[in-house]
């Protein structure tokens, strides 16, 4: 809302809602201790807010380490993603977070198994990650187990599943690491 608290309605198995509990709401409820939030994301089962202090909290389904809590437990209340400061944009993915932060440097977390934080490895992290070999980033977004980025010149990074060929690099290989995609001028 306007007013910098966030709402939220639908299944609550995972604790999504952040309302405390895991109660399936059918009119919107008030996310609980946030305020002063600038932007919200929706993963599959959980759910990311930016506060206007630069800080990221997430709740909901923790298996894959997407809250960015140190741990793989499903949280019911908003909790801090643990050493981020200064981040400007948000994207949750299936089952990975992401941050875009002041200084053009992208920052993931969570769920791994195709490479879709971008850190070179195919490693769950419970943590936020830097993106390798990547930065003057100005927008970001998390898809289905892969990641993409534009960067100020406008040239299109992808990293993750590939399978079908989401990254748009001519290939159907999946990426650990950003590769440029076939398309710039953005």
């Amino acid at each position: 809302k306007k007013d910098g608290t966030v709402w939220a309605w639908g299944n609550n198995y995972y604790g999504e809602l952040g309302d405390g509990t895991t109660t399936n709401r059918y009119t919107p409820v008030q996310v609980q201790g946030l305020t002063d939030v600038v932007a919200i994301s929706a993963g599959y089962d959980f759910s990311l807010a930016l506060k206007r202090n630069g800080t990221i909290w997430a709740w909901g389904d923790g298996y894959g380490g997407e809250l960015g809590d140190g741990t793989t437990i499903d949280q019911y209340t908003p909790v801090q993603v643990q050493g981020l400061t200064d981040v400007v944009a948000i994207s949750a993915g299936y089952s990975h977070s992401l941050a875009l932060k002041k200084d053009g440097t992208v920052w993931a977390w969570g769920y791994n198994y195709y490479g879709e934080l971008g850190d070179g490895t195919t490693t769950e992290r419970h943590t936020p990650v830097q993106v390798q070999n990547l930065t003057n980033v100005i927008a970001i977004d998390a898809g289905n187990e892969f990641t993409l980025a534009l960067k100020s010149d406008g040239t299109v990074w992808g990293w993750g599943y590939n399978e079908d060929g989401e990254l748009g690099d001519g290939t159907t290989i999946d990426r650990y690491t950003p590769v440029q995609m076939q398309i710039s001028g953005m």
